[in-house]
């Protein structure tokens, strides 16, 4: 047992080694060299280590801004964030998540080679998360021992591939193929603002094609523009927040050149996660063939959200302003309507809003991205909130799951668990 705790925990869960495997194994069905092998697996494992580099630069940034917009304005309330939530559980869950996750992944494949749902999830953060929240429904609703862990399973194995399969429609859209898939639990999000921007804005007019004046063409380049619109964003807050405030975070550093260097910082990680994902899709779609033809037919990988990015960086930037701009005003309604206040937190927004803005832009232009970022962040404030009575000890922290299938997913499974006699 302990063992088995030990490969979930702490390799499964670790999305390089997970995508890593999976090319390896991928590689060795179509008879590849060992050379072949050892390059695709290797470059695989480090295109996701280049990845997750990217992505800890962004949430460092975007951490400290969170943390001054809190003390500068004494904003109080449930903050969303995944890690800090699966910390909570595990000390109470940690042997319930670990076989959930495990069993899960078998269900996945399993599910993927008899349906028509042809998706490997491959986003084993994720994966690990969506485990730890069924242990703590399920869990709270009254189940125990195998009960517990067969329904989990059964439940994680049935999302890794309904999520992906969701979302493929726009995916299609969003990279012109049929090749890859997403695989991150803020699914019910970005379908929801593909369909709003659907509904408002025109695909034509896609974000990507921005008209730019001459003397303003160095904007063109999506690196300088997210730069620069991070930098204006930066500045404006530490500005409004001041010297003493800033200070905390800034330390010796004068506050103004801290928010021109953190904005700075955002896109250099904006960047590096852009090359990790290129490095990533060169090595892991000419791997799946081998699995999709001897393993599972017509599989294919479900990869974490910054995969779409490159398809439509200005995309990005429109969804995350816009996301948590929605999750401004979904705080303010949460107060009006005396519910949990939920903070918006910058990473969740930051990532599911960028992934709601390339979505939006894909079928509804830059109409499209705005509305589907906004869309994106009153899901994540109201959802979170409806979420908390079901998690039983675990809501009454000061914080809760921050993306919005974590939220569909127990509130309908507690409201299940009990109907059926939890």
């Amino acid at each position: 047992m302990e063992f088995f705790e030990f490969l979930m925990n702490e390799i499964l869960s670790l999305p390089e080694v997970l995508v890593g495997l999976i090319v390896m194994i991928g590689l060795l069905l179509q008879r590849a060299n060992f050379s072949k092998v050892f390059s695709g697996t290797t470059k695989s494992i480090i295109g996701f280590l280049i990845l997750g580099a990217g992505a800890g630069v962004i949430i460092g940034s975007l951490d400290s801004l969170g943390g001054i917009i809190q003390d500068r304005f004494e904003i109080q309330g449930v903050i969303p964030n995944n890690e800090a939530i699966v910390a909570l559980a595990q000390q109470t869950l940690g042997t319930e998540t670990a076989l959930i996750m495990g069993f899960g992944f078998l269900a996945n494949i399993l599910y993927a080679r008899f349906t028509p749902l042809k998706y490997i999830f491959l986003t084993g953060h994720h994966t690990f998360f969506m485990a730890a929240l069924l242990s703590a429904v399920l869990g709270t609703a009254g189940m125990s021992g195998v009960a517990l862990v067969t329904t989990g399973s059964l439940i994680l194995g049935g999302v890794m591939v309904l999520m992906p399969a969701l979302a493929q429609p726009f995916m299609r859209k969003i990279t012109g193929g049929n090749e890859i898939a997403i695989g991150h639990f803020g699914t019910i999000g970005y379908v929801s603002a593909g369909l709003v921007a659907k509904a408002v804005g025109n695909e034509k007019k896609t974000t990507e094609d921005i008209k730019i004046p001459e003397q303003w063409s160095f904007l063109r380049d999506s690196l300088i523009s997210t730069a620069l619109t991070m930098v204006i964003m930066f500045l404006i807050l530490v500005i409004i927040a001041g010297p003493e405030v800033v200070g905390t975070y800034a330390g010796d550093q004068n506050y103004i050149m801290f928010g021109l260097m953190q904005g700075i910082t955002f896109a250099a990680g904006f960047s590096i996660i852009m090359y990790g994902v290129r490095m990533i899709l060169t090595e892991i779609v000419p791997a799946f063939k081998g699995i999709a033809e001897k393993l599972v037919p017509g599989a294919k990988p479900a990869l974490d959200v910054p995969i779409i990015f490159p398809y439509a960086p200005t995309a990005v930037i429109i969804g995350f302003i816009c996301s948590f701009i929605g999750g401004l005003i979904g705080m303010f309604m949460l107060g009006i309507f005396s519910l949990a206040l939920i903070i918006p937190g910058l990473v969740p927004h930051f990532f599911t809003g960028a992934g709601a803005g390339v979505f939006g832009n894909a079928v509804g232009g830059r109409i499209g991205a705005a509305a589907g970022g906004f869309t994106n962040g009153i899901l994540i404030s109201f959802i979170p909130a409806f979420l908390l009575p079901v998690l039983g000890n675990l809501g009454f922290e000061n914080t809760t799951f921050g993306d919005s299938d974590f939220g569909v997913i127990g509130i309908l499974v507690g409201a299940l668990a009990n109907l059926f006699g939890g």
